[in-house]
């Protein structure tokens, strides 16, 4: 049976071109980085000046990474007053994980016990 790769993993409801820009995004040990510090802050988020107290990386680059994780929809800016606030979109990331894990095993025919 031939899979139509654009469509694997669309029960997660992404193709497979915005899957891999997602993981594109998180390729990198310093954009994983970013993220992990917005995950382990959660909702709230946190100030570009805060995430680069966390991850220790000079202003510009981090601005780079900043970009690249919002442009591929893993992070989430909100202007307040005078600070962007960046938060991790956790439904993004759980639409990636989910994309891997939907097609588990859909090429078994048969199960052995």
């Amino acid at each position: 049976m031939k899979h139509d790769h654009a469509h694997i993993g669309a029960a997660a409801g992404l193709e497979i071109e915005e899957a891999a820009q997602g993981f594109a995004a998180v390729g990198s040990e310093a954009r994983l980085q970013v993220v992990l510090a917005l995950v382990r802050a959660g909702d709230p988020g946190l100030s570009v000046g805060a995430i680069q107290e966390r991850v220790d990386m000079p202003a510009s680059t981090l601005a780079h990474h900043i970009r690249f994780l919002a442009a591929a929809g893993l992070i989430e800016q909100e202007k307040q007053g005078r600070e962007l606030i960046n938060r991790a979109n956790f439904g993004r990331m759980q639409a990636l994980a989910h994309y891997l894990l939907s097609e588990c095993c859909a090429d078994l025919t048969e199960v052995k016990t």
